[in-house]
């Protein structure tokens, strides 16, 4: 299994082009989605943000995916976002997905969240499909000010 570790600067490209490549992938590479928001490709800056935390999945220097919680203006007091959960392709169906999900809400309670939310659209199913066995529930709306209209599907999970 892959190791978690926080991302580094050294990171910024790899996992940018993983990002692009999966949302392509998923014919998911559509304004008002990460793929062009301009802070995909400076990941290590925007994550220094208090109350932001990314980590990146990999074994023996390659790099298989990352994600992170981030503390999206606009949502409710107590709630980050989890942001930018993508993975390679032969990354996918080993759990690294969950486990990386598991490690968020670890992050998101050690800094005193107690509910996360996130954002994502029907391209992505097989995503949508684990954020459920995750205990993620849907929302019937958007919270916060992502900026990332492209998104249609809103969900929640509070922390135990």
């Amino acid at each position: 299994m892959p190791q978690l570790r926080p991302i580094t600067p050294a990171d910024n490209a790899t996992i940018a082009a993983i990002i692009r490549s999966v949302l392509t992938e998923f014919g998911a590479a559509k304004p008002g989605t990460v793929y062009y928001d301009p802070t995909t490709d400076y990941l290590h800056t925007l994550f220094a943000t208090a109350g932001a935390a990314y980590h990146i999945a990999h074994t023996d220097g390659t790099i298989w995916g990352g994600a992170g919680v981030y503390p999206t203006p606009g949502l409710p007091e107590g709630c980050c976002e989890l942001v930018k959960l993508y993975l390679l392709p032969e990354a996918r169906g080993l759990g690294l997905g969950k486990a990386l999900i598991e490690n968020c809400f670890r992050l998101a309670k050690e800094m005193g969240y107690t509910q996360v939310y996130l954002e994502t659209m029907p391209e992505l199913s097989m995503a949508v499909s684990l954020y459920e066995r995750c205990g993620f529930r849907y929302l019937p709306a958007p919270l916060g000010n992502s900026g990332h209209f492209g998104c249609n599907i809103w969900m929640v999970r509070h922390l135990s």
